[in-house]
């Protein structure tokens, strides 16, 4: 229904700052709530944000909070990630995500479609 497409990732500095997109196709991305997911090697995948369909609000997992913005621009079919004072902890594959449903999701099985996964590197 929806396809995703993510860039933006690379290598940088900690205490650096990086934004990722993910561009939407295929589908009505308004309809869409979206929901950005990490999974570091030898970890499991873990919630990292997510934002409702207008964009009127946001969650984030305590790990990135404050630090971590998500963003939507739905006449661009576009969600985005800022990341500031980037950690190595940070450094993991990024992946967004889009959802039909409604409220705070934070459960990989509660989105259905995926982006490919773009790579975050960390460098102390």
């Amino acid at each position: 229904q929806v396809q995703l497409v993510e860039s933006g990732g690379g290598l940088v500095q900690a205490g650096g700052s990086l934004r990722l997109s993910c561009a939407a196709s295929g589908g009505t991305f308004s309809s869409y709530t979206m929901g950005w997911f990490r999974q570091a090697p030898g970890k499991e995948r873990e919630f990292i944000a997510t934002i409702s369909r207008t964009g009127a609000w946001t969650y984030y997992a305590d790990s990135v909070k404050g630090r971590f913005t998500i963003s939507r621009d739905n006449a661009e079919n576009a969600v985005y990630l800022q990341m500031n004072s980037l950690k190595p902890a940070d450094t993991a594959a990024y992946y967004c995500a889009a959802s039909i449903r409604v409220g705070i999701l934070r459960a990989q099985n509660e989105y259905g479609y995926w982006g490919q996964g773009t790579r975050v590197t960390v460098s102390s």
